[in-house]
């Protein structure tokens, strides 16, 4: 509902998803992001927004808002944070937009594109193997 937050407990994924589905703007934390929330989140076209950090763990949402073309949900410091996150819940049509997109871009973006995701992992073990000698990695 408007101008409120939420928590909620666990349940079965079919609600989690239709919350997600359900809400106006997913608030990432620091220092962990929330990584494969964020994914599910962006999934059912809820819009992220996220400050990048310094470690990996921080900064996996950041890398998913650029896979789906939306690096403005992306913020440097806190005060930038707060600003974003106050600015979009007072601009329904914008946040509505970035929903939009989410949703229109949702079988093209490569975030979601699991047959290219796949073709580069089988690339990246072919690679893997180009380096070996009778199956054993060789490391010079």
């Amino acid at each position: 509902a408007s101008g409120r937050g939420s928590l909620q407990r666990r349940g079965a994924r079919e609600d989690y998803l239709a919350r997600l589905a359900a809400a106006d703007l997913f608030l990432d934390t620091l220092p962990y992001n929330a990584g494969t929330t964020a994914s599910d989140a962006l999934w059912m076209g809820l819009p992220v927004l996220t400050q990048r950090g310094r470690a990996f763990a921080g900064r996996m949402a950041a890398s998913l808002l650029h896979a789906v073309g939306l690096p403005e949900l992306i913020v440097e410091t806190p005060e930038d944070y707060v600003e974003r996150a106050v600015a979009l819940a007072a601009a329904p049509k914008p946040l509505a937009a970035l929903r939009d997109r989410l949703r229109a871009q949702r079988d093209t973006a490569p975030l979601f594109d699991t047959p290219a995701f796949t073709r580069s992992l089988e690339l990246g073990y072919l690679a893997a193997l180009s380096g070996t000698v009778d199956g054993d990695i060789v490391i010079d």
